[in-house]
């Protein structure tokens, strides 16, 4: 065992070693759609039905998005690395080459997911340069055949049958 430095390389490198799914957080504001990518999704609750992503302090976009009456999350496919990397850049138009579709109340979705949720801000919690986001979920739908994308080790994987 190593002792925690102050070095987060280290620290990244052994968080990346728990692979997670992707998803998409976005919103329609001012009438363009926002959103952000967030590799941190995980349900929190069935009643009520809540789910949780970790954004940065340092970020650009949710302030924009937590204002939002409603917020689309979708589970990224594994076809969408390409959506991903768009959705995680930090200038430019990141929507440009994402299919995605707006619903009533201006929850986002990214198309072709593997699951959408269509949520609104229950609480955020900070936790050290993040804080953790608790949206309620209001409705959702699913394709479990579809399979997700995968990020490890900072790269983007695939599930295979064991």
């Amino acid at each position: 065992m190593q002792e925690v430095t102050e070095d987060v390389a280290v620290l990244r490198r052994t968080f990346g070693c728990f692979p997670s799914g992707v998803t998409a957080v976005c919103a329609l504001v001012d009438g363009t759609p926002a959103g952000m990518a967030a590799s941190t999704f995980t349900s929190v609750s069935l009643a009520p039905p809540l789910v949780s992503i970790c954004v940065q302090n340092t970020s650009e976009t949710w302030p924009r998005l937590r204002h939002a009456p409603r917020l689309g999350l979708s589970v990224l496919a594994e076809n969408h690395n390409e959506a991903c990397l768009r959705l995680s850049r930090k200038e430019g138009n990141r929507f440009n080459g994402v299919d995605w579709e707006a619903r009533p109340g201006g929850g986002v979705f990214v198309l072709d997911a593997t699951a959408w949720l269509d949520c609104r801000l229950h609480d955020e919690i900070p936790a050290g340069d993040h804080v953790i986001v608790l949206l309620e979920v209001l409705s959702l739908a699913a394709r479990p055949e579809t399979p997700p994308l995968v990020f490890h080790t900072s790269r983007f994987r695939r599930l295979a049958p064991v």
